[in-house]
């Protein structure tokens, strides 16, 4: 706690910095943003199709917050940096986590929630070493994400195949079709779409949390485009003060009844 209590800290000095300089910034009425809608439960379409899932509610919040008209847009995983960049839209709250490899290309607002990345399988599947209890294993990741990289460099060289889908719900129907031993994907994403569903019955967590800072970076952060220094600092301000004022902390209960900020 005394971490997160430092990290809210950080944000609202942030906040505090840009409104003393907020005079000269430019004036941001209306902030197209994307989202994937296929990675429940941060985003995903509704039955009345409807963008909907954590990270819409906190694009939503920040916008009412800042008090700008938000407009959110569908968009497919693998091309969200480009369309970012070709001036689809003006920012990304699509779970997309703060890597070293990302930020060459995009800036980052400060994460708004960090949790771990696990491997799923059949129920008493034991994995004890990773990789090396993975060879001859066919692992299911969504392509162009921090789980395909880190699958990639890490499993492949071990023995294993890694099978790219689309989307993490393609992925996931071939392991409950058993086309694939596993999936690796962050683990709330894991347990809140396949655990917790009647086709999820039979797998539980194998194997350790896997950790790396270098693949699967600070958290999720808002992406923006380079240059787009007044937007960052705007919804920075706007993060920071949904943090505080208890806005996340509703919008976290809904969709989770436990702390997915991290520390």
């Amino acid at each position: 706690m005394a971490t997160r209590r430092i990290a809210l800290g950080a944000v609202a000095l942030a906040a505090a910095l840009f409104g003393m300089g907020s005079a000269e910034a430019k004036e941001w009425n209306k902030v197209r943003i994307a989202t994937e809608g296929a990675y429940a439960p941060f985003n995903y379409v509704t039955p009345e199709g409807e963008l909907a899932g954590f990270d819409v509610d906190i694009a939503n919040a920040i916008c009412d917050e800042l008090k700008i008209e938000c407009e959110l847009v569908q968009q497919e995983w693998d091309g969200m940096i480009p369309a970012l960049m070709a001036n689809k839209y003006d920012a990304i709250v699509a779970s997309m986590s703060i890597t070293e490899e990302r930020k060459k290309r995009i800036d980052f607002t400060d994460k708004y929630y960090d949790t771990p990345v696990r491997l799923v399988g059949k129920k008493g599947l034991e994995i004890e070493n990773i990789p090396e209890d993975l060879s001859g294993m066919k692992i299911g990741v969504q392509r162009e994400t921090v789980q395909d990289r880190y699958a990639t460099d890490f499993f492949e060289p071990a023995g294993a195949e890694v099978v790219r889908y689309g989307t993490g719900d393609e992925a996931n129907l071939d392991l409950v079709a058993g086309r694939v031993d596993l999936r690796l994907e962050d683990a709330v994403v894991l347990s809140e779409a396949l655990l917790k569903t009647p086709e999820g019955a039979g797998f539980e967590f194998v194997g350790p949390v896997i950790e790396s800072s270098e693949y699967f970076g600070a958290g999720a952060g808002i992406g923006v485009r380079k240059g787009e220094e007044d937007l960052l600092a705007l919804l920075n301000k706007g993060l920071a003060a949904i943090l505080e004022n208890g806005t996340y902390q509703k919008i976290q209960d809904k969709h989770f009844g436990f702390d997915v900020y991290g520390g």
